[in-house]
């Protein structure tokens, strides 16, 4: 797949997210132990389902990133561990829904809630962390921090449905799919930057560029993730390889590879996903189409380009050890297509 171009020359050469989860570690203790005290029930199956993915493993960016752009405006307060944990909390929401739209079987790495608890529980469950989340954002008292979390959950469930009416859709222009990331993923990565300074009292431009970081980041880590399906590992993954393409998911790679094909090709394409004919036996063809196009390649570079956005983005402010863990962050993300 070619080898990843840093972002940055100070970088090492095998960039890594330990940085900033060194810089947030005490901050990250506080937000885990409120998770779990913000799923207790005594609906039993409620924190049963909601510690299986919650435990699961993730990296919890997303918190991360709020927890590291409050300190990177010099926030002082204790909101930004609610905020956090609201983060987390939506992000996991999402996947619960998710894999239920998606008829999903593995999530990291493990049985998807739904294949244990049924498709009604998880959404049900989904549904009590939303509402878990919200309580938190108004214990902060930050009107604004709420209304940008609120507005990132209202676009994401459009992200959903964008996606869902994609599906299947040979025709989805690349505008179009990016459109659907942007709403989909990149708006959390987006709310989650943009409450750090919002919380610590900053004016417009230091909102915006923390915005504008979190949106690019999101775009970017979303290309590799369409990237890894078709060329990564399930281990890598935490879900079957080509996973998107058996339930028929129009991403970038598909999108560059039936834009290039020839006639057949894009038949081909058309057969396998429209038709919902997408057995082993297409997903290898889809990947030597794939191969032959350069649309994993491309889809990387695309990755890059949006990482490169992020990293303009903190400009901004000034060289401290939180930022330069942010900017690495980007070359993480990016570095997982390796």
């Amino acid at each position: 797949m070619g080898v990843v171009i840093s972002l940055d020359d100070k970088l090492s050469s095998t960039p890594s997210i330990e940085p900033l989860m060194r810089l947030v570690a005490s901050d990250m203790e506080r937000v885990n132990q409120l998770i779990i005290s913000k799923v207790g029930s005594d609906v039993a199956l409620i924190p049963e389902i909601a510690r299986h993915l919650i435990d699961s493993g993730g990296k919890r960016l997303r918190p991360m990133l709020t927890l590291a752009t409050a300190a990177l405006c010099n926030y002082t307060g204790e909101g930004h561990i609610k905020l956090a944990t609201s983060v987390e909390f939506m992000h996991t929401a999402t996947l619960l829904h998710d894999d239920v739209v998606d008829q999903s079987e593995l999530r990291r790495g493990k049985l998807a809630a739904r294949m244990l608890w049924g498709n009604e529980a998880s959404v049900l469950v989904g549904d009590f962390l939303l509402g878990q989340a919200f309580r938190m954002m108004v214990d902060v008292g930050s009107l604004q921090a709420l209304d940008v979390l609120s507005t990132a959950a209202t676009v994401i469930a459009e992200g959903e449905v964008m996606q869902l009416s994609a599906a299947k859709n040979t025709a989805t222009t690349e505008d179009e799919y990016l459109a659907v990331v942007r709403a989909k993923t990149a708006a959390l990565f987006a709310a989650a930057c943009e409450v750090g300074p919002i919380i610590a009292g900053h004016g417009k431009a230091e909102i915006s560029a923390c915005r504008s970081y979190g949106t690019n980041l999101g775009i970017a880590f979303q290309l590799i993730d369409d990237a890894l399906d078709y060329g990564g590992t399930s281990a890598k993954l935490g879900k079957n390889v080509g996973d998107d393409f058996r339930e028929g998911k129009i991403t970038l790679p598909v999108v560059l590879a039936f834009r290039r094909g020839n006639d057949a090709e894009r038949a081909f394409w058309k057969e396998a996903l429209e038709a919902g004919d997408a057995s082993d036996t297409h997903l290898d063809k889809a990947m030597g189409l794939m191969t032959k196009h350069r649309s994993i390649e491309d889809t990387i570079e695309r990755a890059r380009h949006y990482g490169a956005m992020a990293h303009d983005a903190l400009e901004l402010f000034p060289q401290t050890p939180m930022k330069a863990a942010l900017v690495e962050a980007i070359e993480f993300c990016i570095s997982r297509a390796h």
